[in-house]
């Protein structure tokens, strides 16, 4: 299967995997690249401050002490991903893709910012998560009727019911609380920023007026 992936979604995945060694070899030496919340460093003398780079390199980083959170994610891109990329080619692909992880970026962002002000507890983020779920969202959005087969549990349903499903469980989760240490709303945030890229594209609200159909073929007499 690998040897046939298209080339963003193969380098996106080594990069991952390369960044996933680097990380359990260097330790905290790579903290300065996850996402931290804005602020954080000024209350807390173990944090690091917020730079601009980490819009970008936290969705390459993930738990070194979990490979599961890895593999789930990469095995999400090379399914999702794979199909899109020869759908758009690579370089919408890749332009789709790191909309979606720098958008998910910024909704993490106000969603730190706001719990520091709300004295609650704010994190630094990491994995592509956020990307991973803009691809979900595409896919669901250019393939709705196509069957996909759910991990756990295996069941089979259509591409737009686990795009509409994800969202709502993360939709809740994140409002309630319900499952700390996991960024649901990077997660939505993704998604938002890969529906308003597609919805751009297609000229379709709050970008234009729609899509108008192609025009007729004239006849020559």
């Amino acid at each position: 299967m690998f040897p046939r992936l298209p080339p963003v979604t193969k380098a996106l995945l080594i990069a991952n995997g390369v960044a996933f060694v680097l990380q359990y070899l260097a330790g905290s030496a790579l903290d300065i690249f996850q996402l931290w919340p804005i602020g954080l460093d000024q209350l807390s003398p173990y944090a690091q401050p917020f730079m601009p780079w980490q819009l970008v390199t936290y969705a390459f980083l993930h738990d070194p002490q979990s490979i599961f959170h890895l593999l789930f994610n990469m095995l999400a891109l090379a399914m999702f991903g794979a199909p899109l990329e020869y759908t758009w080619r690579s370089k919408r692909f890749a332009t789709y893709y790191f909309v979606c992880v720098v958008g998910a970026a910024l909704c993490q962002l106000a969603v730190g910012w706001w719990a520091m002000q709300s004295g609650s507890g704010a994190a630094p983020t990491l994995g592509a998560s956020g990307g991973v779920f803009g691809l979900l969202l595409a896919y669901g959005m250019l393939f709705p009727n196509q069957r996909v087969m759910l991990l756990f549990p295996p069941i089979p349903m259509k591409a737009r019911t686990l795009v509409i499903g994800y969202g709502v469980i993360e939709l809740l989760l994140g409002i309630s609380g319900a499952q700390p240490g996991v960024a649901h709303f990077a997660h939505l945030g993704g998604m938002l920023f890969g529906w308003l890229l597609i919805r751009y594209w297609r000229g379709q609200p709050p970008f234009g007026g729609g899509r108008k159909g192609p025009p007729r073929p004239r006849i020559v007499r």
